[in-house]
């Protein structure tokens, strides 16, 4: 089936999952995780500006948060990138809500590194730009690439923001880290259900795209000012391991989506499910 095709006929199914999310997903407020009391002007307000003392946060919990700012903040490039996809139908308000949802995040977050002076303004303001500047581009992919990529990517996501508030460095830390978690979460379980939708209308088109995208996948990431990626030092802290993808990202959505004991594959499904066979248990 072409791109349109799949569109068209997945259309009934985008409305009922988007219905269903929007259920689920209740209506906090990302204002209600600062702390404003703690807040105070800077030198430009004839306050006084950040100095590393200020900051009560390890640099663990600095590092995920700020990666966390960065990527939710690159929200133009993303929302793009998925509507040069979705933008028709119920399709394009799914790209919509995502994108209001994860800017609530960056909102939040921001907020609460400000207000709290756990990092560097000036430097996270630097690191913004020049990421944004960078910005995010995928390779050319097909529909159901895409769909499946971007289950992937929440749930792996979610992992990171469960990690960060693992590290019990605040109560406001863990609330913040452990309410995106949820929202991360909740759409991974969109994308996994057109996912699903897609196996159930072409299984062997949706199969190639799973086998395509477990090959490809990688997590968003940032240079850092000292050069080093954040997925290395994400991975030294046990935020988030790419060598623990297979366990902790691959295998659950494969056994989600029932992958190893469908019987409806043809010989490209089988081919692209043999590709997976290192997945199986």
């Amino acid at each position: 089936m072409t791109d349109r095709e799949l569109l068209e006929s997945l259309a009934l199914d985008v409305e009922s999952i988007l219905r269903r999310h929007i259920d689920a997903a209740d209506g906090w407020q990302p204002h209600d995780y600062v702390p404003w009391d703690d807040g105070r002007n800077f030198a430009f307000l004839h306050g006084v500006d950040w100095a590393p003392d200020q900051s009560e946060l390890s640099d663990v919990a600095k590092l995920a948060l700020t990666v966390s700012v960065l990527i939710a903040d690159n929200l133009p490039s993303y929302h793009r990138e998925l509507g040069k996809y979705l933008r028709t139908g119920a399709w394009w308000r799914w790209v919509g809500r995502w994108t209001a949802e994860e800017n609530r995040h960056e909102i939040m977050i921001r907020n609460f590194l400000m207000v709290t002076r756990s990092v560097d303004p000036v430097e996270l303001e630097r690191l913004r730009m020049a990421h944004m500047t960078t910005g995010f581009r995928r390779p050319g992919m097909h529909l159901l690439d895409v769909l499946a990529a971007c289950a992937f990517e929440e749930v792996a996501a979610a992992i990171r923001h469960r990690n960060t508030a693992a590290l019990g460095e605040s109560p406001m830390v863990t609330a913040i880290a452990e309410r995106i978690a949820r929202d991360d979460e909740l759409q991974a379980i969109v994308f996994a259900d057109l996912v699903d939708a897609g196996l159930n209308l072409a299984p062997d088109q949706t199969m190639r795209a799973i086998a395509d995208q477990v090959a490809a996948f990688k997590v968003p990431s940032v240079t850092l000012a000292d050069g080093r990626s954040s997925d290395e030092v994400l991975a030294e802290a046990g935020i988030y391991d790419p060598a623990k993808q297979d366990e902790l990202v691959f295998k659950p959505m494969l056994q989600r989506w029932n992958v190893f004991t469908r019987t409806d594959l043809g010989e490209v499904g089988e081919a692209a499910r043999a590709e997976l066979a290192h997945l199986r248990d």
